[in-house]
């Protein structure tokens, strides 16, 4: 196959091979030419410049982490990939000769430039020699007989007459020299304490770069740079194909969120390749700004990257770093490298992390350097017991403890990294480790891992939908919140009384009687049918536990901790599906007639449509348990029908507090229902779940002024929620169905445009605005969003926004 190329070497580091060899790389792309950019040796800085200098991957070539014979087969892919390129600069590494300590020079430059048959140039800096240059690169020249110059680019001039003289001396060597770059071009890249600032993290990038590109065309013969590529022969040899290196391990097509951004700005591009090959979806995340996983995600992985740089905004973004611990506790695949290792531990220097592993990192004056060759001890994440790999080891950190009860590697007999198994699934499904490994090299790492995947993914074989976010998630500092239902940010002054004045009865357990009797005097049933409940969702709880379905149904969208509370209980719930179309409407003939548990809300929760009794009651039959969750019923305006006024055989009915009252931070709820169903919820709940404070406020909510005020917010909340449906529409966005809750849900896509999907939300969120994300809701996708209704003035900066948002004037 014919494949221009070109590598780029030096005697050593800091003579500017990063700056000629993405200058190049940048000049040619000017030129119109499709580059391959290479990175000979682990470096993942370099190749950050060099993607963004030629606009496609920039890749590793590594003797040490691939096979020696995958070099050539590994170039060929990325000279096809994503397109053919016209031409292929390689980057060199260290010296020419420098390679694996011990090896011989094996994986050095002129290790992979003679596996490539490729010319090579060299960069000197001559910032401190003159004629001696030219000894040096006739000692290169003539070290091995293997290896030959092609060409040589000075560095660093002080002035004219410096670079002649050099020039002159170069003739006795009989190398071209094609360029010579002055000392003071001013474009030397900053560094730390790992070499180069990657580029992502630099606002200055595409301004550098192209000026590199601008010093090389000014001071470089491309001409000459190019005939040396086009002359290099042909190489023998097949592309290295993802596709014939791992299977998909099932035809779902589940997501892996892979961590990106600024504090995570390195992988080996061949990973995404391999994932999808093996039919995962590689979806990228930016910790420090995303507030939740991408929606679906069935496996993490957490690359190299700078988390100790930016550990105070990683410690910043709790909501991402809650979701992310808790899918890795749900069991949820996880692979995570150098960067991941560290921004999972408890803290890094102090600031707080996800906390999925058991060990604190912090910085280090002790560089961590080198090849490393790994043994599985034990069966992991990524290979069974007794499989041997190569990987790479770069950092100026480290963790305590080093290992953990179960190690990821062995490396010299000792143990490294943790292996564990958070969710209790009786395999590991968290592999965490400072090493880098290269999946081309060991495409079985890609296949074990995409398979723990798919078989996650199949085992929520009900969706992939994180039905442990909530709408808190959505919140943060400095953000209006649109996201939370709850309408007010504490109690009214008067409950607040009553709240505050059990402080001094705190000595005492708590006493439920007195609160479950005014809940039942004010429903008008016995006390056998009530159940206190620290908020609804420990009603959900309990009933799963309590319960024994054969076929449990959940009606979607709705809230979705009766499904996560169900899933947890080793249940397997069907979902009902409503329909978009019909406005969420809800049709009982959808339901499966054997279903033996129902759960439906009402009004529902995102939707906001309240169901006809009539409709409900059709879901009732003998041998079947109704559960209408009712969470948000006192905030529908005119004195809406409940289905506890009526027969409860075989029916449990939920109610929270905390919506109304501003009382999510007390937890405050009951249950109403079949005595018989209400004494198998009590009989699974732990002794005085409701606090004190929760009883008096249920007490004081349930009392007749109490309701007569709610009714009167819910008529303010009708009389609010217009002003939100008519700004909505005079911006071009309906809302679902009839809404007669306290928020609305939306479909954004009419007004997305040349956004990605959920750009609507992402968008209002950089401008101070959190909405609810809808695609967390099974059968909703990810343009949904719900609005909570807020006071008029409150609702016009929302309205404001969305029109910037939608190039609308309001």
């Amino acid at each position: 196959m014919t494949a221009p190329r070109l590598v780029v070497a030096a005697p050593g580091s800091s003579h500017g091979k990063t700056t000629v060899a993405t200058g190049l790389m940048g000049a040619l792309r000017q030129e119109g030419l499709e580059v391959a950019a290479f990175k000979v040796g682990p470096d993942y800085i370099d190749p950050g410049y060099h993607a963004m200098a030629t606009g496609r991957p920039g890749r590793n070539l590594d003797p040490h982490l691939c096979r020696e014979d995958q070099i050539v087969p590994l170039f060929l892919h990325g000279m096809a990939a994503p397109q053919l390129a016209d031409v292929a600069v390689v980057e060199g590494v260290m010296g020419l000769f420098d390679g694996q300590i011990g090896g011989d020079g094996y994986a050095s430059t002129a290790h992979v430039a003679g596996l490539l048959r490729a010319p090579v140039v060299l960069v000197l800096d001559i910032s401190s020699v003159s004629r001696t240059a030219a000894a040096i690169v006739h000692g290169l020249n003539t070290f091995d007989a293997g290896v030959h110059l092609s060409g040589v680019i000075l560095n660093k001039a002080g002035s004219l007459r410096h670079s002649d003289e050099i020039v002159r001396a170069m003739e006795a060597t009989g190398l071209p020299v094609l360029g010579v770059l002055p000392r003071n071009a001013g474009i030397e890249a900053p560094s730390r304490h790992l070499g180069l600032v990657p580029a992502a993290e630099r606002a200055n990038s595409v301004a550098h770069i192209e000026a590199l590109a601008a010093q090389v065309h000014e001071h470089l013969d491309l001409t000459g740079l190019l005939a040396l590529a086009h002359g290099a022969a042909p190489l023998d040899g097949e592309p290295w194909s993802p596709e014939q290196s791992v299977q998909p391990a099932s035809e779902r097509r589940p997501v892996v969120a892979v961590a990106a951004g600024r504090a995570f700005t390195f992988r080996y591009a061949e990973t995404d390749e391999l994932l999808r090959a093996a039919g995962c979806e590689p979806v990228v995340f930016d910790p420090l700004t995303d507030a939740a996983l991408p929606a679906g995600t069935a496996g993490i992985y957490l690359g190299g990257g700078f988390p100790e740089v930016h550990a105070a905004e990683l410690a910043a973004n709790t909501s991402l770093r809650t979701a992310l611990k808790a899918a890795i506790d749900a069991g949820t695949p996880t692979v995570a490298e150098c960067a991941g290792l560290l921004y999972l531990c408890e803290e890094v220097d102090g600031s707080p992390m996800v906390g999925a592993i058991a060990a604190r990192g912090a910085m280090t004056p002790r560089l961590t350097l080198g090849y490393r060759s790994l043994v599985a001890d034990l069966d992991t994440l990524l290979g069974p017991a007794g499989a041997r790999l190569t990987a790479h080891e770069f950092h100026r950190t480290h963790v305590e403890p080093a290992a953990g009860e179960h190690s990821a590697w062995l490396v010299e007999g000792q143990p490294v990294g943790f292996s564990a198994d958070p969710a209790g699934t009786g395999r590991p499904t968290l592999h965490a480790s400072y090493l880098h490994l290269h999946w081309a090299g060991h495409p079985q790492l890609a296949q074990r891992f995409a398979a723990a995947v798919h078989s996650y993914a199949s085992r929520q074989a009900q969706g992939s939908e994180d039905l442990q976010h909530h709408g808190d998630a959505e919140t943060g500092e400095g953000l209006v919140d649109f996201a939370v239902n709850v309408q007010h940010t504490s109690p009214p002054a008067w409950l607040h009384q009553i709240i505050t004045a059990t402080v001094d009865q705190l000595g005492a357990y708590p006493d439920h009687t007195a609160a479950t009797a005014a809940v039942a005097k004010a429903h008008g049933v016995d006390v056998e049918n009530v159940l206190l409940t620290a908020g609804a969702a420990e009603a959900f709880t309990l009933l799963a536990r309590a319960l024994h379905p054969q076929h449990a149904v959940v009606v979607h969208p709705q809230f979705t901790e009766p499904e996560a509370a169900l899933t947890a209980a080793g249940h397997r719930p069907t979902r009902v599906l409503l329909d978009a179309g019909a406005g969420f409407v809800l049709d009982p003939d959808q339901v499966p007639a054997d279903a033996d548990l129902v759960v439906v809300g009402n009004p529902t929760n995102p939707t906001s449509v309240l169901h006809p009794v009539a409709a409900l009651e059709r879901l009732r039959r003998p041998g079947r348990v109704l559960v209408v969750d009712e969470a948000f019923l006192d905030a529908v305006a005119g004195s809406p029908t409940s289905l506890i006024d009526g027969d409860l055989t075989g029916l449990l009915v939920l109610r929270s507090l905390t919506k109304t009252w501003g009382l999510a931070g007390l937890r405050a709820g009951y249950v109403v229902g079949d005595p018989t169903l209400v004494a198998a919820l009590r009989a699974q709940q732990p002794p005085w779940s409701v606090s004190t404070p929760a009883l008096a406020a249920i007490s004081a909510c349930v009392a007749d002024d109490a309701l007569a005020l709610a009714r009167e917010q819910a008529d303010v909340i009708a009389d609010r929620r217009t002003v939100l449906v008519k700004g909505l529409a005079a911006l071009g966005l309906a809302v679902a169905g009839q809404p007669t809750g306290p928020f609305v849900l939306v479909d954004t896509t009419p007004v997305r445009g040349e956004r990605p999907p959920g750009g609507v939300r992402g968008a209002l969120r950089t401008l101070g605005f959190a909405v609810r994300r809808g695609d967390t809701f099974p059968g909703l996708g990810p343009d949904w969003i719900r609005i909570a209704v807020r006071d008029e003035s409150t609702t016009d900066q929302l309205l404001d926004a969305l029109a910037h948002v939608v190039g609308e004037p309001r």
